[in-house]
């Protein structure tokens, strides 16, 4: 690999970030069969590759969006509806600690702040809440689920996989925005990809091309300086 190819695959990961707002345009299906086919080349402990993906676009992504929309909306109005919709799994801490809960609450109001969303601003946080599912307008949609009967490993394997799918799509000019909100909804959305009973969604991705003009999609994260989280021992 020369230096030219190291500095492409460096950038398409190191401009990488959630995008918020997307165009209405189609993505080729032969490209997202490009994108999965090279993303599945990530490594799986003794080469599992337990991951599945279901591709939602048209009649079958506007369904589920619409659902979905609607069973949030019915959960902010009635919270005591949470009850029916729990995760799989705890994707977030019970209790947020130090130096975490201060990320958080940057990347919260950093995000808000950027759509002039205030504090106990209700109306505007449950709207943008709602664009989580309505996949920030992006037409493509991907769920990936896992066997119920895996391991926390097969999580990890699948993480990775779903990073190579936003840096796959990300050097073909496309962007992406991992999802866990859906984890809530995952018998709505389950249900309408057939998927089997002995099944779990993980993660949901939208992906299609940013809408570059949407200010929502200036908004990029910080990253700690490899100092910070890297121990060095000789």
């Amino acid at each position: 690999m020369n230096l030219d190819q190291v500095r492409y695959v460096d950038d398409a990961i190191a401009s990488r970030h959630s995008v918020r707002a997307f165009l209405p345009k189609a993505v080729d299906p032969h490209i997202i069969k490009d994108i999965l086919n090279v993303a599945c080349r990530a490594p799986s402990g003794v080469n599992t590759q337990p991951w599945k993906v279901y591709v939602v676009t048209g009649q079958k992504r506007d369904e589920i969006v619409t659902r979905v929309c609607q069973a949030q909306n019915e959960l902010m109005q009635n919270p005591e509806l949470a009850q029916q919709y729990q995760e799989t799994f705890p994707y977030y801490p019970e209790k947020w600690l130090s130096p975490f809960i201060e990320r958080r609450r940057e990347n919260g109001w950093g995000l808000y702040g950027l759509l002039n969303i205030q504090k106990g601003d209700k109306d505007k946080m449950a709207a943008q809440q709602l664009r989580n599912y309505q996949f920030f307008d992006a037409p493509v949609g991907l769920y990936f689920t896992l066997h119920r009967s895996l391991g926390i490993g097969s999580k990890m394997d699948l993480s990775m996989m779903i990073q190579n799918v936003m840096t796959a799509a990300k050097a073909r000019g496309l962007d992406t925005c991992p999802q866990a909100a859906w984890n809530h909804f995952h018998s709505i959305v389950l249900a309408a990809v057939n998927a089997p009973e002995d099944e779990e969604l993980v993660c949901t991705l939208a992906l299609g091309y940013a809408d570059e003009s949407h200010i929502v999609n200036r908004f990029i994260t910080p990253r700690e300086p490899v100092e910070n989280f890297t121990v060095f021992l000789d």
